[in-house]
């Protein structure tokens, strides 16, 4: 049974299983007539084939209240792009596959090249950054949702559940993050969330001490999850990060832009498993390696932007900290998935551990060393003063690409 605690900081949602799932649907449509809501889609040409995104695809069909689906489909070639768009034609509602390699697409990036406003490295990061322009150029929606393509235990409920606080006209939120446990076939996962985020804040906190952003970041739940929706005035503003740092980037933009009862943490799932990243120690610059890395440089950021002051020193401090932090914390969750008949291979966590500790001496390093490191891609607001017609230009591109491919389809 779900509990009813709230942190103080955020508020949280559960799922109470009080009311049915129809009633939370049929206010939703209702909302979305004047409120309407796109869902954003990121994602690789390779999940068209994985075991996730044909059953996300099957349950999303069920869903009435959406008012558009932007796909952004990264590495891609042309006939690629064909089959994606033949994959999505079955969704009932209004859809777009943005071909983010496109020609159209890459004169685009050359063109904020140009202007010094060009996203750093693929990723996606830069997959979303170019979907909410798309949005924002289509001018048309009120509120964003964003989930992830390779949920294996997806089910319609979870995008109900996350944009009705923020849909809801009466509710004063303008962002809902997702959460839910992530368990499946029989093992506790989350490794990143578990033995890198959670003691990492812990460990800030005692050698940093007390900052109101390591409270906030601590309140949610399930800070990684790839699960959000925001209300579309808030997204000019946004800064998205450039590299695997891009869920707590977007934490971090809320904390900048809202006031934290702006803010809630909402209960989507019973469980929720997708594919899982090799965690990569012989590459570091690879898998779940390079996320922590990405990770840690993104709450340092952070934290330096708010004033704290970062010295070699401290980061070996913060290593020695966080290393018996996630130990104990170890320990709490070897006994709590024992009772509840779920697998948990010691060995492999406490290598992972192992892992994450240097990592944070590594992104600690990599922070030190580049004082110009610009790590966000510029906000939508910054690239329409540079370049008043540059959104114009992106949805005349997608409209293009589509219009092309279509035609030689029939020919």
């Amino acid at each position: 049974m779900a509990d009813f605690h709230q942190n103080g900081n955020i508020t949280t949602l559960h799922n109470l299983r009080s009311r049915p799932a129809e009633h939370l649907v049929h206010e939703i449509s209702v909302f979305a007539e004047t409120r309407k809501v796109t869902l954003i889609l990121p994602c690789l040409y390779s999940e068209l084939e994985g075991p996730a995104l044909a059953g996300i695809i099957d349950e999303l069909s069920k869903v009435s209240y959406l008012h558009r689906i932007i796909i952004g489909l990264d590495q891609a070639d042309a006939e690629q792009y064909q089959r994606a768009r033949a994959f999505f034609d079955r969704l009932p509602q209004k859809h777009v596959v943005i071909w983010n390699s496109s020609p159209r697409m890459l004169q685009l990036e050359e063109r904020l090249r140009d202007l010094g406003l060009a996203p750093q490295e693929p990723g996606k990061g830069k997959n979303v950054w170019s979907c909410i322009g798309y949005l924002l150029a289509c001018a048309d929606s009120s509120v964003m949702a964003i989930h992830d393509c390779d949920i294996v235990t997806y089910k319609r409920d979870m995008l109900d559940r996350l944009v009705y606080p923020v849909v809801n006209p009466t509710f004063p939120f303008q962002m809902a993050k997702g959460f839910y446990p992530r368990i499946g076939n029989g093992n506790l996962n989350g490794r990143v969330t578990r033995l890198l985020v959670s003691p990492l804040l812990i460990a800030l906190k005692k050698v940093i001490g007390d900052r109101d952003y390591i409270d906030y970041l601590r309140s949610f739940r399930y800070p990684l999850s790839g699960e959000f929706a925001i209300r579309t005035p808030t997204l000019p503003d946004l800064r998205i990060p450039s590299d695997w740092g891009l869920e707590i980037g977007v934490l971090s933009e809320a904390w900048r832009n809202l006031a934290p009862k702006s803010v809630c943490q909402v209960e989507i799932a019973d469980n929720y498993d997708h594919k899982h990243q090799k965690l990569s120690p012989e590459d570091a610059n690879t898998g779940l390696s390079r996320m922590s890395t990405d990770i840690c440089k993104a709450i340092f950021r952070k934290l330096a932007a708010d004033g704290t002051v970062f010295t070699t020193n401290t980061f070996r401090t913060l290593k020695a900290t966080y290393y018996r932090s996630a130990l104990d914390l170890l320990e709490g969750y070897y006994t709590d998935a024992k009772m509840n008949g779920l697998a948990l291979d010691r060995h492999t966590e406490e290598k992972s551990i192992e892992l994450f500790a240097e990592n944070i001496i590594r992104a600690g390093r990599v922070f030190l060393e580049n004082p110009h490191e610009t790590p966000f891609i510029p906000t939508w607001n910054r690239v329409h003063a540079a370049d008043a017609e540059f959104l114009h230009h992106l949805s005349e591109a997608v409209a293009l690409d589509l219009e092309e491919f279509t035609q030689q389809g029939r020919s």
